[in-house]
């Protein structure tokens, strides 16, 4: 995919600036009529606000969460943390996105991995678990003026009473997220504009009538509600039938709509939004995807924001939809990331308009394949952005995209209106498959950049972690994903000994899914090619009879497949058994047997896997050896428990060897 070159002319009052991609540039803005002999014109396309104007544009985001996806991205070192950071929120320098939402963390598994609530139980509140908090930070630090949305995947177990269920008590529910936006405000000095209800699954419309009047009651008349965060329908034709319902309702927000909107959504007369969009390779033609959806989200769907699933592919690239974010940022042992081409496309449209411009209700289709689309702020500023995305660069991971042709041509507009600067209005571009213009009269515009990150690293082969750390700036260890169940710092009081600080399992029961989490709670690490290792590490149940604990090597799934992880787990239990299984399931048993084993005491489990062969040891002794592993050949090493329960874990340690 090309896109056009930062060359900049001045014609017809109106500034040709673009960004170009590493890909390359082309250089071809302007054509003079008399040389398109080779290339038809398509006739000319108008540029006009004399009949009013369009829509107003709500702006362009991304999503971090749904789920642990801006994980790996908080142990960063910098300055590389703060470059990252750059290339996403600041202005006029990358993607400069207008809108960060985020997940509200519910403790389940919500694609890539959990994120820690802030109320584990009922009598529970904790405003600085996870790093959504961070990163909403972070974002307002270099773009004040950014839209913040909060939404959620899971919830904790408690609010169901023994259902998997958000609505059994609908004012407990709206309690819990109102909490969150209080939280956020009282605890960060953070400001939630928008609030959603249940990320791809069931509304409720007493609950989010219910919302609204708490939302209310406590002073957020400012904070809008998005509803559904699904499909289309139900939710347009329920607004419709319910006055009540829509008049509680600000946006409506669809995900993966293939830049169509339903008929009854344009009948209720509220804001469009496409609020979650992209999820793809953020390759060339992942970035070709993403660029064909921002012009044509509006053209064909009138929708005024697009937000992007992921902000940042910060989690193992193995775990489901490896590097679906506008940029790649995995390995912050070695400090590596990359900016891929998603970033500049994004620039394209949100370097040169901001939330409150205004489109033309001049946009469209290209005749020879392609679109535009031209925003003004009213104050005389006029942007235009014209794609070219072919079929074959731009599709999507979903929905299925239609076939249609793009071929070269000439593009020729004509200013009309207030933007008739003088008595020739009319500019030609001469376009190719697979191009991206933005055509402006601001000259804010720039490519930011940074001296080149590290180069890629492996996880290191050595790896230790104590957990001594006594305040804790995130809750959470380094990157340890958890897949199922949380993982905590913990200050355990009752030992002042060497196991005063440690990882907890806090979660006590299941939450209410979004996923297939697992029956019992795991949290990964490291390199998915490890297939030679020692894994050690000390373990202490706090169950008696029927706790139990595991540690894991060669760990084959995780996400929103973990509930099928195979591997080699090590398991023992307070009843005082051992169990050595072939998947986290326990379905597939290679060895078991009584040891003395209780709770409330500390145990040292060491698992070496070598080729086919693994063995395990208690506090230094073999316990089992010479147990044939034919399958998986590689993958992660984990810690985990038998089920929700708490458990802690110390002096975690894992070699690799060749």
């Amino acid at each position: 995919m090309v896109e056009s070159s930062p060359e900049t002319s001045r014609q017809l009052g109106v500034e040709v600036r673009t960004m170009t991609a590493a890909a390359g540039s082309a250089g071809r803005i302007l054509v003079p009529l008399l040389l398109c002999a080779l290339l038809a014109s398509s006739g000319a396309y108008v540029l006009d606000d004399s009949d009013g104007l369009g829509r107003e544009f709500d702006g362009i985001g991304a999503v971090s969460g749904g789920g642990a996806t801006s994980r790996l991205l908080v142990n960063y070192p910098e300055p590389y943390r703060s470059e990252i950071l750059d290339f996403l929120f600041k202005p006029n320098f990358g993607a400069s996105l207008h809108i960060l939402k985020v997940e509200i963390g519910g403790d389940g598994q919500t694609t890539d991995g959990t994120e820690p609530s802030h109320m584990h139980y009922a009598l529970d509140e904790n405003y600085f678990r996870g790093y959504e908090w961070w990163l909403m930070k972070e974002a307002k630090k270099r773009n004040p003026h950014i839209i913040l949305m909060g939404l959620p995947w899971s919830f904790p177990g408690w609010l169901g009473k023994g259902f998997n269920w958000p609505y059994v008590n609908t004012h407990l529910t709206a309690y819990y997220v109102v909490s969150w936006i209080l939280g956020a405000k009282h605890y960060h000095e953070l400001d939630i504009d928008y609030i959603g209800i249940w990320n791809e699954r069931s509304f409720d419309t007493s609950y989010i009538k219910v919302l609204r009047e708490m939302l209310d009651s406590q002073g957020l008349q400012r904070v809008k509600i998005i509803a559904s965060d699904n499909l289309w329908e139900p939710i347009s034709s329920s607004m419709l039938r319910d006055p009540q319902l829509s008049k509680v309702i600000d946006v409506i927000g669809a995900h993966y709509p293939g830049t169509r909107v339903s008929q009854r959504a344009k009948l209720t007369e509220k804001k469009l939004w496409s609020s979650e969009d992209f999820s793809t390779l953020n390759s060339d033609d992942g970035a070709g995807c993403w660029g064909r959806i921002l012009n044509q989200n509006y053209v064909n769907g009138n929708m005024t924001s697009t937000i992007a699933w992921n902000l940042v592919a910060s989690y193992y690239e193995e775990l489901p939809f490896g590097r679906c974010g506008l940029m790649t940022a995995q390995e912050p042992w070695s400090g590596h990331y990359v900016v891929e081409s998603p970033i500049w496309v994004s620039a394209h449209t949100t370097q040169f308009m901001q939330p409150g411009w205004y489109y033309l209700k001049t946009v469209g289709h290209l005749q020879k394949g392609g679109s535009y689309v031209a925003l003004t702020d009213g104050l005389g500023n006029l942007t235009v952005i014209v794609e070219t995305m072919s079929h074959k660069h731009s599709k999507c991971i979903r929905p299925f995209l239609p076939f249609y042709n793009v071929s070269a041509q000439l593009a020729t507009f004509d200013l009309k209106g207030s933007f008739l600067l003088d008595s020739n209005g009319t500019f030609t571009l001469e376009l190719q498959e697979d191009e991206l213009f933005t055509l402006t009269t601001l000259t804010t515009g720039r490519k930011g950049s940074y001296p080149m990150p590290p180069k890629s690293q492996p996880f290191p082969h050595v790896y230790k972690d104590n957990f001594n750390v006594d305040y804790p700036f995130f809750s959470e260890a380094p990157n340890f994903a958890d897949q199922t169940g949380v993982f905590e710092y913990y200050m355990n009081l009752e030992d002042p000994g060497e196991h005063r600080f440690t990882l907890r399992q806090v979660l006590n029961q299941r939450p209410i899914t979004w996923a297939a989490d697992a029956s019992s709670p795991i949290s990964i690490l490291g390199d998915y090619q490890w297939t030679n290792l020692t894994i050690s590490c000390d373990v202490y149940i706090e169950t008696p009879e029927k706790g139990g604990v595991f540690i894991a090597g060669r760990v084959s799934k995780g996400g929103l497949l973990v509930r099928v992880a195979r591997g080699v787990f090590f398991w023992i239990f307070a009843n005082g058994l051992y169990r050595v299984t072939g998947d986290l399931g326990g379905w597939i048993i290679y060895s078991s047997g009584y040891v003395e084993v209780t709770a409330k005491k500390w145990y040292t489990l060491t698992l070496t896997i070598e080729g086919n062969v693994s063995s395990g040891k208690l506090n230094g002794k073999v316990l089992w050896e010479n147990i044939h592993v034919k399958y998986p050949k590689n993958g992660w090493a984990a810690i985990g428990t038998r089920s929700f329960e708490f458990a802690q874990f110390d002096n975690f340690h894992v070699e690799v060897s060749h």
